[in-house]
């Protein structure tokens, strides 16, 4: 998993090499999260300054990421939480700081890839459920139980050419 971040300068596109992938980005006008799941040779657009992060759904998952500026910038998940400083936001979010400063206890900054390898975090009732099932369903076709298939079929554009410029006939942008 890349962790949840987003570049202030910069938009980018997520090429799937291998594997498969889902690419969530959180739309700041609608508050929505859209999934988008990439498989290779397919590509996610990130727009600029937009809270999103990758998981692999498949091991041996490589991502390509191309940006629109030399050096991109990024504000990671793991830094706001970790570096903002606990009274503010236990003010900010009517929280009790010394439950917020045991909450990101564990929380390393600057992450990028996560979780780390030494998580021992408890599993949710949810994933304990799902295991089970896993585990009881002889058919199971997971080729790993902790990364499960993509489950969302890759999206193709219909009557689309796969060479076109979806967003005008100038193949470099407004800025030229």
């Amino acid at each position: 998993m890349i962790e949840p971040h987003y570049h202030q300068n910069a938009a980018e596109l997520v090429y799937c090499i291998s594997g498969a992938a889902i690419v969530s980005i959180l739309n700041p006008f609608t508050k929505e999260i859209k999934n988008y799941p990439i498989e290779p040779g397919q590509v996610a657009n990130v727009p600029q300054g937009w809270w999103h992060y990758e998981i692999a759904t498949e091991n041996d998952t490589h991502l390509l990421a191309i940006f629109d500026a030399p050096t991109p910038d990024v504000i990671l998940g793991s830094d706001i939480l970790k570096f903002t400083p606990s009274n503010v936001m236990a003010h900010a979010y009517c929280l009790d700081e010394t439950q917020w400063k045991k909450t990101i206890a564990p929380v390393v900054p600057s992450t990028y890839i996560g979780p780390p390898k030494d998580c021992n975090r408890v599993k949710s009732t949810t994933e304990n459920l799902k295991e089970q099932k896993q585990q009881k369903d002889p058919h199971h076709k997971h080729k790993n139980k902790y990364m499960p298939m993509n489950p969302y079929p890759p999206y193709h554009y219909p009557n689309m050419n796969p060479y076109m410029n979806p967003y005008g006939s100038n193949p470099y942008g407004s800025y030229y």
